[in-house]
């Protein structure tokens, strides 16, 4: 098959997922052409059968705004006719599946089908922005094929945008070859982070505000009164600054360490020994996933896909959102308790491998364009 692929290119799990999923379908023998602004950032290197097609925005003095969403329809139909492409796969509703709407009606070869995969915001960017309602719905119906990434979101989707529209579950994956508990005997960074042997929390996110991640700093702070511990914020964002300031009132400086961006998550999963995701709303939660892969039992919030993902007191545990004081019973729980949290590691990791590995998500999506294709 000949897919184009669009997405935000940006850190952010719907990115991190069109990408990966473009990189496996090019190994399997697939031609993939990735259509967006910006080269994705999980394609660092070449890969065989993987094409990229930049979209061009120009200004004018007569337009306020560039129009991205024409721009880049406008991209959409010059691959799809010159490259021949069997379908475009876009991650998100708006301004994607609108755009694609427009190629599919102008470019010349009418088989070209149109699949659109949800992973939230798009969604829940309708609770923000109601007069997108319409927009949405339409570019929704209009899809040959609809995805989501969990039952919570298609369910959400159906309900908010009263549409009788099939929606087909297919949830985030995760490559377990790659993430997964890397041999820390020596490792350097793990030292450097805990020299005295202290235990590693870590969350990873945007740090945009319905992640709460001031939520993991006061888990954090009541959990190292109990035990010598710290806390590795990864990624940045608008919260970062009120994060900073927060660490600083409570005086946990010296045991709270920002790093910013990182491509390197494997070692800093694999140096650390919990993660948290407070989140107020995750369609999904791939963060968590990457750190199951890697062994490490979740402490989460008890929102959207996460309960799909984490499964209570197995690989995890949850909790409603902004309970910080349950949260931090839980992870002293496991991090006091030796035999159990070994348990509670190798359930994690189990169950990334045997429900989210690509090896079993990546068909499904194959079979998904099939029958697009075919309808």
């Amino acid at each position: 098959m000949k897919i184009g692929i669009t997405c935000y290119p940006t850190y952010g799990g719907s990115g991190v997922i069109a990408t990966e999923l473009g990189k496996e379908l090019a190994m399997r023998g697939h031609e993939v052409h990735f259509i967006s602004y910006a080269l994705p950032f999980r394609l660092t290197k070449y890969v065989e059968n993987i094409f990229f097609h930049e979209v061009e925005t120009s200004t004018y003095p007569l337009f306020e705004f560039p129009l991205y969403s024409l721009a880049l329809a406008s991209k959409m139909i010059e691959v799809a006719e010159f490259e021949n492409l069997d379908l475009l796969h876009v991650h998100y509703a708006i301004p994607h599946a609108t755009s694609a709407y427009l190629a599919k009606q102008i470019v010349k070869d009418k088989k070209l089908k149109v699949t659109t995969t949800l992973h939230g915001t798009d969604i829940t960017l309708v609770g923000l922005e109601p007069s997108f309602l319409p927009l949405v719905k339409f570019s929704i119906e209009e899809s040959d094929g609809v995805t989501a990434v969990s039952r919570f979101l298609k369910e959400k989707t159906l309900t908010n945008y009263s549409i009788e529209k099939d929606i087909t579950v297919i949830p985030n994956f995760v490559d377990t070859e790659l993430f997964k508990k890397v041999s820390i005997d020596d490792c350097a960074f793990r030292k450097h982070i805990a020299p005295k042997g202290e235990k590693i929390l870590v969350h990873t996110s945007n740090f945009r505000a319905v992640k709460r991640v001031t939520d993991a700093i006061k888990v954090f702070n009541i959990i190292q009164k109990e035990v010598p511990s710290k806390l590795l914020l990864v990624g940045d964002g608008p919260d970062r600054s009120e994060c900073e300031r927060l660490v600083r009132e409570l005086n946990l400086s010296d045991s709270v360490k920002f790093l910013g961006k990182q491509d390197g998550l494997v070692e800093i999963l694999s140096s650390s020994d919990l993660f948290l995701i407070p989140s107020q709303s995750e369609s999904f939660g791939l963060a968590a996933l990457e750190a199951m892969a890697c062994g490490l039992p979740v402490i989460s919030s008890s929102v959207g896909g996460l309960p799909e993902l984490v499964k209570h007191n197995e690989c995890g545990f949850i909790s409603e959102i902004g309970d910080v004081e349950r949260m931090a019973k839980y992870s002293l729980d496991l991090l006091t308790n030796e035999k159990k949290y070994e348990v509670f590691s190798h359930n994690a990791r189990s169950r990334a491998i045997n429900k989210f590995d690509k090896s079993i998500i990546v068909p499904m999506y194959e079979e998904h364009y099939k029958n697009i294709l075919s309808s």
